[in-house]
Order: C-alpha cells, then structure tokens, then sequence
C-alpha cells in the first residue's frame, strides 16, 4: 500500500510539471522511482516509459493545443525520428552496465541544469 501511495505521489507529481514545464518522465519521474522506491535505473527508465507510452500528457496537450500552443507539422516530423531514435537507443541502453547508465544519466542532468543557468 505504501508503494501504491508513493507511486501516485510521483505520478501526480510527473503530471503537475509536465503541465507546467513540458517535463515529466526523464526529469520527475526517474529520479523519484530510484530514489523513493529504490528502482534500478533501467527499471525506472523502462517504467517512466510505460508511464508516457499511451498517454503522453493527451490532456495536457489538448489545453496547450487549444490555447494555440502545439506546432502539429513540428510534432509529426519529430515523432517519425522520437520513435526511431527511442527505439535503438533503448537497444542500447540495457546492455549497458547500471552505473554507466546512472552516470550518462547525471551528466546529462548536469549540463541541462547548467544551460538553465547561464541562459545559454
């Protein structure tokens, strides 16, 4: 009951940023499953992508669409090359050793953190 109640929290969470800032999976998510549940991080990464698989913020998006916010031409050409592009790198990834797997996904953290900050 616990891990029902943390799980929601986090996907409450994922879903209030998301609203907001246009993230979720990679940046709430993840972090929360590994840290608050003790996922490894390929569990956490496969589950965060369960989690968009389907819904992929439809609600979310009807709002933004709405308020004309949603470039549909930009989202079609980019889903052609998301969908290719997750699928062989998730090929890759899980053949990949945990810890080199947490550490790529720290650094990216990282220099993402540091471009918010210096506006660049």
């Amino acid at each position: 009951m616990n891990e029902i109640l943390i799980l929601l929290i986090i996907g409450l969470a994922a879903g209030l940023v998301s609203g907001v800032l246009g993230i979720g999976g990679g940046i709430i998510v993840i972090p929360m499953l590994v840290g608050f549940l003790g996922y490894t991080q390929k569990d956490a990464q496969g589950t965060s992508l369960g989690l968009l698989l389907l819904p992929i913020g439809i609600f979310a998006v009807i709002n933004y669409y709405k308020a004309g916010h949603v470039n549909l031409k930009a989202a079609g050409i980019m889903i052609i090359t998301f969908v290719i592009g997750s699928y062989l790198s998730s090929l890759y990834a899980v053949s990949l050793p945990e810890g080199v797997l947490k550490k790529v996904f720290a650094v990216f953290l990282i220099l993402y953190a540091l471009k918010l900050l210096t506006g660049k």
